[in-house]
């Protein structure tokens, strides 16, 4: 599920979370989690004691709504599902910034991992679906306006604490804004990369689109359950305009928490 973002940069002694697609198991060696299965890694402050991030938002709108809010200027995402689970490594839909304007297209979850944590450099990589850490020289290529974007759901999941005593697996807790589930949006960043991505069973290997979202302290909402980080919210227009548009001294201000009153745990 996730990385610590100072052991990405070189911190010695943290532990860094893998999320499996294939179940979320995992084994620990070495001081790191090793998963079983297909991996994918979140980058968040793990090393000051954090716990992961959870890997799985859900996207239930149509595609005019996305549009409307985000201020789109050309669609090349085609037919969006009614309702979409997404996990990483896979396509999800994306406002990003282009040459040619604002435009919404799939891209896959999960931006180009730190080369120091690939075994070679054309090593296959799983990818870093949550990025804390913006002061890290990695992320900082990424941070001007044209690799900026939005990335709608309206539903997000974090993992409890403690396993069920009955199946020994931790619950999965659920977050919108109310009931209604409303559209909001995630600020991310995107890339084009080049290089192999999925598993050593099914690698792909090619040009690729990516991207991931910001994560941050938690409000007392999402930190009951998960402590130490949630992703960066966008809830209004104005906000996903500072996003795209605004230079980095400002729009750095909008990795921060949402307020308490304006999320709400959901079944």
């Amino acid at each position: 599920m996730a990385v610590s973002d100072s052991c990405r940069d070189g911190t010695q002694g943290s532990m860094f979370l893998v999320c499996s697609g294939s179940g979320r198991e995992s084994i620990s060696a070495g001081g790191f989690v090793i998963p079983r299965g297909l991996p994918h890694i979140c980058e968040h402050t793990v090393a000051r004691g954090g716990k992961p991030i959870c890997n799985l938002y859900n996207l239930t709108t149509n595609q005019q709504a996305i549009r409307d809010i985000s201020g789109t200027m050309s669609d090349s995402l085609g037919n969006l599902e009614p309702a979409l689970e997404v996990y990483p490594d896979r396509p999800a839909p994306v406002v990003r910034n282009t040459a040619n304007g604002r435009d919404l297209a799939r891209l896959t979850w999960g931006m180009p991992t730190p080369p120091q944590f690939l075994k070679a450099p054309d090593a296959l990589d799983t990818g870093v679906t949550n990025v804390r850490n913006t002061a890290s020289p990695h992320w900082r290529r990424w941070l001007g306006v044209e690799h900026r974007c939005v990335v709608p759901a309206t539903a997000f999941s974090e993992y409890g604490q403690r396993p069920d005593p009955v199946t020994k697996r931790k619950p999965l807790y659920w977050f919108a804004l109310d009931q209604a589930r409303p559209l909001f949006f995630f600020a991310g960043i995107w890339t084009e990369w080049q290089g192999t991505r999925g598993s050593a069973r099914t690698p792909r290997t090619g040009d690729h689109q990516l991207f991931a979202f910001l994560t941050c302290e938690p409000n007392a909402v999402v930190g009951r359950v998960h402590p130490k980080a949630m992703p960066v919210i966008l809830t209004s227009a104005a906000e996903i305009e500072t996003w795209l548009t605004a230079d980095w001294s400002e729009a750095r201000h909008l990795q921060r928490p949402l307020d308490d009153d304006q999320l709400i745990e959901v079944d």
